[in-house]
């Protein structure tokens, strides 16, 4: 693993997209801070400052917004230019996927010679149009910040807008659609001439931000006072977390393998086929999709009856009732994550198209025959995996309120022990470690694993080149923008 990490800087190529790839992600997390304009931030440092004692608020929506804070990467609670995060465009992705399964002109589009393209740009001016609607509700939210239960009791610290008016309303919309843009073009970047895809890796960091107030949270909550046994409970946690992300990673990358038989075929005096290879299954075929559409579909409601209806005694019922700390939310959303998986299989997963694709190349499953049967039985092999992998899912949502529940931790903290967070970090973490292990193994370097290991090429070691002037250039703007932030921050 070490020597992965070390031969990865040994390749001028790999070196200057790490390199991107972090000055990128330095970009993404200044911009976290720049506070909207017309906010008033000394109201917003006041209000944290007083979180930092309290551990938990009490709010029914705690758990709602300690995920919409980290998946904002906390730009949410800062009031900043990058609040909606790169949420908007995976709305309109996720959208977009669903009415390319759906709609038959837009699954004929995908298909098409120039479709994808297509099919892009339509995300793209959906993803205008829903951070159009997310930023007006969003100013709207920040004149009467006591609706917003993100920002609960930061009106005792003053007036959150110096100058309340539609002015502030139409600038804060524009500022937070062109920063969402801006975010959507990092992230394409990122995908380009980086590591990882760009916009997955925007989200994870967003995570991972949040990573170290969550620690400080789990130590304080386990150590205050002296506790002993605190401190044993917080060692045996950590085992437990690793516990589950090794069980995570196991599960994420679980395939059922099923045997591709091609069939013999003389061209000329040559004869071809009669290999095997393998068509993998996924156990987790659907991902982190069926939580994030079960969480949307418990979270939205209540949020929008807590927007309109604040206050209202049946409002306050039906939050206690959905929200996390009743069990009825778990079992609901348990519904729902199961549902939602078969739902997700039924749209992405064409067993007909594969039969077909694998009658027309010669190859067969044997003991299966060609055509109908085939897709038949790719059907039932998926069916079955997918209840597995919906158990699976629904495990993986309930476990953090099962810490919650046995230990009374913060829902910052807790939020790292499973769930939609859990899942993302995992994915991509291995993503980006194959793409770098790929770049490794052409030229010859050793991977992270000992079953990947080659020679190094020692031409490449020699050879290397000097990084090119993008990436001095933007890791010169990036020394300015450091020098600016850290100078604001002495003089404000």
């Amino acid at each position: 693993m070490i020597a992965g990490f070390t031969n990865a800087w040994k390749l001028p190529n790999l070196r200057e997209r790490i390199l991107f790839t972090l000055g990128m992600i330095i970009l993404l997390r200044l911009g976290v801070y720049i506070t909207l304009p017309g906010i008033d931030s000394s109201v917003i440092d006041a209000w944290i400052e007083s979180r930092k004692s309290a551990e938990s608020s009490g709010n029914p929506l705690g758990d709602v917004s300690a995920m919409l804070n980290i998946f904002s990467g906390g730009g949410l609670q800062q009031c900043g230019i990058f609040a909606l995060g790169i949420m908007p465009y995976i709305s309109a992705s996720i959208l977009m996927q669903l009415m390319t399964a759906i709609v038959p002109q837009f699954s004929k589009l995908s298909r098409e010679d120039g479709g994808r393209a297509k099919i892009n740009q339509y995300t793209r001016l959906a993803t205008i149009i829903i951070a159009i609607v997310q930023g007006t509700m969003l100013a709207i939210g920040f004149l009467n910040p006591q609706n917003l239960f993100y920002l609960e009791g930061i009106q005792n610290f003053g007036p959150l807008v110096l100058v309340p008016g539609t002015m502030f309303i139409v600038s804060t919309v524009i500022i937070i659609v062109a920063a969402t843009m801006l975010l959507m073009w990092i992230g394409d970047q990122m995908t380009d001439r980086g590591i990882g895809n760009g916009t997955s890796l925007i989200i994870t960091i967003n995570i991972i931000a949040a990573l170290p107030g969550a620690m400080w949270q789990s130590w304080r909550h386990f150590t205050d006072g002296g506790n002993t046994f605190g401190a044993f409970t917080l060692v045996l946690l950590i085992v437990f977390l690793l516990l589950v992300i090794a069980a995570v990673i196991t599960l994420t990358q679980a395939t059922r393998r099923i045997a591709i038989q091609h069939a013999n075929r003389v061209v000329g005096r040559k004869m071809y086929g009669g290999q095997t290879h393998y068509l993998p299954l996924k156990l987790n075929y659907s991902g982190v999709m069926p939580i994030i559409f079960a969480s949307a579909l418990m979270t939205l409601p209540v949020f929008g009856l807590n927007l309109i209806f604040k206050g209202q005694d049946w409002v306050l019922t039906v939050q206690e009732a959905l929200s996390p700390a009743s069990s009825w939310y778990y079992v609901v959303a348990g519904i729902f994550i199961f549902i939602f998986s078969y739902f997700w299989i039924s749209m992405m997963f064409q067993p007909q198209q594969i039969s077909e694709d694998l009658k027309k190349s010669g190859g067969y499953i044997p003991g299966v025959r060609p055509g109908q049967p085939t897709a038949v039985f790719l059907e039932k092999v998926m069916n079955r995996l997918t209840f597995a992998g919906s158990i699976f899912l629904i495990l993986v949502f309930i476990l953090p309120g099962i810490v919650r529940w046995a230990t009374s931790l913060p829902p910052m903290a807790a939020q790292f022990f499973g769930g939609t967070s859990l899942l993302i970090l995992v994915g991509v973490i291995l993503d980006v470690t194959k793409q770098i292990e790929t770049h490794l193994l052409e030229q010859n370097y050793e991977g992270f694993s000992a079953k990947t290991r080659g020679k190094v090429n020692r031409y490449q070691v020699e050879g290397k080149k000097k990084a090119s002037n993008t990436i001095v250039y933007l890791w010169v703007f990036i020394a300015v923008l450091l020098l600016i932030f850290i100078t604001s921050q002495f003089t404000g």
